[in-house]
């Protein structure tokens, strides 16, 4: 069997308030796939081992960034290098920067299955439209976005200050940047700097000290329209590195430019394109986060480019 599998995360925080999102779905896609359930990692295992078996063409995912790159990370171990399907992501989270970066259109996931749906159908007189990119081996985990320091440090004030949407984390981005103005106490906590240092494949090392963030990304954006990954594209098979030490003021008033994808100015930040990097915390723990997802990590952090995967675009 061939056709469209998907993959929803019931404990999404979008899901959990809709609880008949499944069944909408299902009826949606009808007989051109299973939509299927997967509450823990063991049980999107077993989904991606169904969906191996059944050779599915199309892997679409209800669920935000956090779903996405967690669905992605078990289905790379369980193809374990063969071909994966095209991956479809059908938004459904309440964080859907990677979605937004590549160019999928905004809707509900119904409304986007129905899309793809249609443009499967076609597929044979108008091949389905993708994009490519990369995702990042971070640990044992795999996505597009990296970030510890300030990056870690506003996900986790965006998840403490209500129901997560774009609006709150709009909210939470103009009261931090009021906050390092002021030098307030949410920038203390939000911008607690990282402390550590930098291996880059080559042989490059940033030297330990206070990074304010240090990020990379395969794509270009890291939420709200910021372009920080500008450089993500130059070198096929490489991602877009940065140590970011300047003050949080100083960060605040560089924001301009990363909305317009420009490097920061001179003296504020270290940057690479790279194809591994070991990020070392001089505690011994590397807090971080991967595509909207907090993690944490003893001992060094391995970041290494990963597998090249293809989105589809359905416009």
């Amino acid at each position: 069997m061939s056709g469209i599998g998907v993959v929803l995360n019931p404990l999404s925080r979008r899901n959990l308030r809709d609880p008949g999102a499944m069944h909408r779905l299902a009826r949606r896609l009808g007989d051109h796939g299973v939509v299927r359930e997967a509450r823990s990692i063991d049980e999107l295992h077993r989904v991606a081992e169904d969906f191996k078996r059944q050779r599915i063409d199309v892997l679409g995912i209800s669920g935000g960034d956090g779903t996405n790159h967690v669905t992605i990370t078990g289905f790379l171990k369980v193809y374990d290098g063969m071909a994966l399907p095209h991956f479809a992501f059908l938004r459904g989270g309440t964080m859907n920067t990677v979605a937004n970066s590549v160019g999928v259109p905004h809707g509900r996931p119904e409304g986007l299955l129905g899309r793809l749906i249609r443009s499967y159908v076609a597929r044979a007189s108008l091949p389905l439209e993708n994009v490519e990119r990369h995702v990042m081996r971070i640990g044992e985990h795999y996505g597009f976005l990296f970030g510890c320091g300030v990056v870690a440090g506003f996900l986790a004030e965006y998840y403490r200050s209500g129901e997560p949407s774009p609006l709150v984390a709009a909210k939470t981005l103009v009261r931090g940047i009021g906050s390092a103005l002021t030098r307030g106490e949410m920038i203390q906590r939000m911008a607690k700097p990282f402390d550590g240092e930098v291996e880059l494949g080559d042989g490059t090392r940033w030297e330990r000290r206070d990074y304010l963030s240090v990020a990379a990304g395969t794509i270009d954006q890291i939420g709200l329209n910021f372009r920080p990954f500008y450089r993500f594209d130059e070198q096929p098979g490489h991602f877009h590195m940065l140590g970011i030490y300047t003050t949080p003021v100083g960060f605040c008033r560089d924001l301009p430019r990363v909305w317009r994808a420009e490097p920061m100015r001179p003296g504020k930040t270290h940057e690479a394109v790279a194809q591994r990097a070991i990020v070392r915390s001089a505690d011994g723990i590397v807090r971080y986060m991967i595509d909207g997802d907090l993690h944490e990590s003893k001992g060094d952090l391995p970041i290494e480019i990963g597998p090249r995967v293809k989105i589809i675009v359905v416009r």
